[in-house]
C-alpha cells in the first residue's frame, strides 16, 4: 500500500510542478517580471538560515483560500485574504521549526508506523465522513475496506494519507517527549477539584480611589524602566493608518423592499402548493452557504440568530413553515424540523432586499466613474478632484493593522488590509465592492506597528504604576475601617465612612466576582479568613477591600473520589496541551525569522506596474 501511496504522490507532484512552471513561464514571458524578476527561488522568509520560498507560501495561501471560499460560499475580501496569508506564513514557519527540531532530536517515522497509523488511527476528516458511519458512529471496518479499494489508489487518497502521517507522526513523537514529565498526584487533582468546587460568600466594603483626599504619588524613571523591561511584549502595537474614504452606497428604495417581500410570498406559496422546500431553497435562497444544502442551518442552540428570527422560530411547531420574517439580512422563510430542549434543527430560505436592476445600473456607473477618475493612482490630488466631481465627501477613518475597518457602523471590506500591504501615503486603492456600497480609499498617513519605544509608552506606564500606588495609599484608611469593624461590625464601620456593604453570590476560587475581580488577592482572602470574621485589607480591581466571610462550603470528597480518574485524565490532557503550547511559543520566540514578504510583494507590485 505504501508503494502505491508513493506512486500516486509522484504523479500528483508532477502535475503541481508542471502547473506552477507553466504559470511561471507565462509570468516571465508576459513582461510582468520587470528588470529584477521575482523568481521561484525568491525567499519570503528565512528561519534560522533556512529559506521559505515564495512558491511554497503562494501554494499554501491558494489552498487555504480555496477552502475558505468553499466554506463561506463567496469570494473573499482582502481582509480575509490577509488573515489567510498570515496563517499560511505562520504554518510554514512552524513547519520549518518543527523539521529542524525533529532533526535535532533524531525523530523519524518508519514505513511500518505509517501503515499502522493509516489502519488504526484514521484522520479526523475520515472519522467525520457520513459515508464511513454506521448508525451515526464511525465504522472502522468501512474505513479499512475503503483503504483496500481501487478507489483509494486511483483517487490519490493513499498518497494524501502518507503525506498526512509523515507530518503528524513526528509531531506526536515530539509532543510526547515534551510533555512526558507531566504528572498529577492525587493531592494535585484534589486541589484542582477544590478550586472549582469550594465556594465562599462574603460581604465587603470597597474603598475606591475617590476616598483619597491626598492622591499625590511619585513614580520614578527607574520604576518605569523596570516595568517596561518586564513587560515589553505588552507594549507591542499594530500599525495605524489614517485613510480618506469615499463611498457610493447601494441605496435601497421602498419598491426594492416591496419586491423582495412579493418574491418571498411567491416562494412560500410554491412550497405550500407542494414544491419540495430543499429544491426551492437551492434555486431561490440568497444565503449561498445554506442554500447549497437545501436551506439547512443544522442543529444548534436557540439564541444563535437575530431577535426577529428567534421570535418567529419560537412560535413554530416541528414541521411547520413560517410566514415571511424580516431581519436585517432580508426576508426569510423558516421551517422548524425538530426541537429537543434548547437544541433546534431547521431550514430557511433568504431573499435579501437588494437594488432593482435600474438602480443598481446607476450606482454601478457612478462607481465606475469614480474608479476611472481616481482608482489605483499615486497622485492624491486625483482623489480630491474625483470626490468634488461626483459630489462625494471624504471621511477620515483610522485603520488598524490586521483589524477590519468599520465606518458609520458598517464593515468596510478590504481597505484595512490594502492600507498595510506595502502602499505609501498618498496612494489610492482600487474600487472595493460590498453588498452595501462601493468604497475607494487613500492613505493619508501610515505608522508602522511593532514594539513601542519606552519614550512612547512612558505616560501609559506612569499611569498604571501611579494607580497601583494610589490603591496602596488606601491601606491605612482600610486598616482603620477594619479596626472599627472588628470592634463593632462591618455595617457600623461602613456607616461611619458612608460606604455601602456589598454582598456577593457564592463563588469559587476561579470565579470572576463583580467588585472583587478574578485570580487576585481579594478572592484568595475569601478562602483564608475564618467564617464570620472580618479580614483585610486586600487590594481589588478598583480599590482596597475589607471583607467578612459569611459562609464557606468545602468540595465533597466522596463525589471527587467517584470521578477522580476522569478528573485526572482531563487535567493531564490540559496540562500536556499547555506544556506543548508553551514549548511551541518558546521555540518560536527563540528563532530568528527574517520576514521579507512586504519587500517581495512590493517588488511584484512594481513589476506589475511596469507594464
Amino acid at each position: 500500500m505504501l508503494q502505491t501511496m508513493r506512486s500516486a504522490a509522484k504523479y500528483i507532484w508532477i502535475i503541481l510542478i508542471a502547473a506552477f512552471v507553466g504559470s511561471f513561464l507565462l509570468y516571465q514571458t508576459s513582461g510582468l517580471s520587470g528588470r529584477t524578476p521575482v523568481t521561484t527561488t525568491t525567499a519570503v522568509a528565512t528561519v534560522n538560515g533556512e529559506d521559505i520560498l515564495l512558491t511554497s507560501w503562494q501554494n499554501s495561501v491558494s489552498t487555504l483560500e480555496q477552502q475558505e471560499q468553499q466554506r463561506v460560499g463567496r469570494g473573499i475580501t482582502l481582509d480575509e485574504r490577509r488573515t489567510i496569508e498570515d496563517n499560511a506564513f505562520n504554518e510554514l514557519v512552524n513547519d520549518v521549526l518543527l523539521q529542524q527540531e525533529f532533526k535535532r532530536r533524531g525523530i523519524t517515522v518508519t514505513d511500518d508506523e505509517i501503515l499502522q497509523a493509516a489502519r488504526n488511527a484514521p484522520p479526523p476528516q475520515a472519522m467525520q465522513s457520513s459515508e464511513l458511519q454506521t448508525d451515526g458512529r464511525f465504522d472502522i471496518q468501512k474505513y479499512r475496506r475503503l483503504l483496500a479499494s481501487p478507489m483509494a489508489r486511483q483517487s490519490g487518497m493513499l498518497a494524501g494519507l502518507e503525506s498526512y502521517y509523515r507530518t503528524e507522526i513526528p509531531k506526536q513523537k515530539l509532543f510526547d517527549q515534551v510533555s512526558s514529565d507531566v504528572y498529577m498526584s492525587d493531592e494535585r487533582v484534589w486541589q484542582a477539584y477544590r478550586d472549582r468546587h469550594d465556594s465562599a460568600q462574603v460581604s465587603y466594603v470597597l474603598l475606591r480611589l475617590e476616598t483619597l483626599t491626598d492622591t499625590a504619588v511619585t513614580v520614578t524613571d527607574q520604576e518605569i524602566s523596570q516595568f517596561y523591561d518586564r513587560n515589553k511584549k505588552k507594549f507591542e502595537r499594530p500599525g495605524r493608518a489614517v485613510v480618506s474614504l469615499l463611498s457610493i452606497p447601494r441605496s435601497i428604495s421602498a419598491k426594492d423592499s416591496s419586491d423582495a417581500k412579493v418574491r418571498i410570498e411567491k416562494i412560500r406559496a410554491e412550497i405550500v402548493g407542494g414544491a419540495k422546500f430543499e429544491d426551492v431553497a437551492k434555486r431561490e435562497s440568497m444565503d449561498s452557504v445554506s442554500g447549497a444544502k437545501g436551506g439547512a442551518l443544522g442543529k444548534g442552540p436557540k439564541g444563535r440568530f437575530t431577535p426577529k428570527f428567534e421570535e418567529a422560530l419560537a412560535a413554530l411547531n416541528p414541521g411547520e413553515l413560517s410566514q415571511p420574517v424580516l431581519t436585517p439580512f432580508g426576508w426569510h422563510l423558516i421551517r422548524l424540523d425538530a426541537r429537543k430542549g434548547d437544541t433546534l434543527d431547521l431550514h430557511h430560505i433568504l431573499v435579501s432586499v437588494v437594488q432593482s436592476d435600474s438602480s443598481a445600473t446607476r450606482t454601478d456607473r457612478r462607481a465606475d466613474s469614480l474608479a476611472s477618475k481616481a482608482g489605483s493612482t499615486d497622485d492624491p490630488k486625483k482623489f480630491d478632484a474625483a470626490a468634488k466631481d461626483l459630489g462625494l465627501t471624504p471621511a477620515s477613518v483610522v485603520a488598524i493593522e490586521k483589524e477590519p475597518l468599520s465606518w458609520a457602523g458598517r464593515y468596510v471590506p478590504s481597505v484595512s488590509a490594502w492600507a498595510f500591504s506595502g502602499v505609501h501615503a498618498g496612494e489610492t486603492s482600487d474600487l472595493f465592492d460590498s453588498p452595501e456600497a462601493y468604497y475607494l480609499a487613500r492613505v493619508d498617513s501610515l505608522h508602522v506597528g511593532g514594539p513601542q519605544p519606552l519614550s512612547d509608552v512612558t505616560t501609559e506606564i506612569r499611569g498604571r504604576l501611579a494607580r497601583q500606588k494610589r490603591i496602596e495609599k488606601l491601606r491605612p484608611i482600610a486598616l482603620q475601617l477594619l479596626q472599627v469593624a472588628r470592634s463593632s461590625s462591618l455595617e457600623a464601620a461602613a456607616l461611619q465612612w458612608k460606604l455601602p456593604v456589598e454582598k456577593t453570590a457564592d463563588f469559587s476560587r476561579v470565579t470572576a466576582v463583580p467588585g472583587l475581580g478574578q485570580f487576585n488577592e481579594a478572592l484568595g482572602a475569601a478562602f483564608t479568613i475564618p467564617v464570620g470574621q472580618v479580614g483585610g485589607p486586600v487590594p481589588a480591581v478598583d480599590g482596597m477591600v475589607v471583607m467578612r466571610v459569611e459562609k464557606r462550603t468545602d468540595a465533597n470528597r466522596v463525589a471527587f473520589e467517584a470521578q477522580k480518574t476522569e478528573q485526572r485524565q482531563q487535567l493531564l490532557q490540559s496540562l500536556r496541551q499547555q506544556k506543548v503550547e508553551e514549548y511551541l511559543t518558546s521555540l518560536r520566540e527563540s528563532v530568528k525569522v527574517d520576514d521579507h514578504r512586504t519587500k517581495v510583494m512590493n517588488a511584484m507590485r512594481r513589476q506589475t506596474g511596469a507594464l
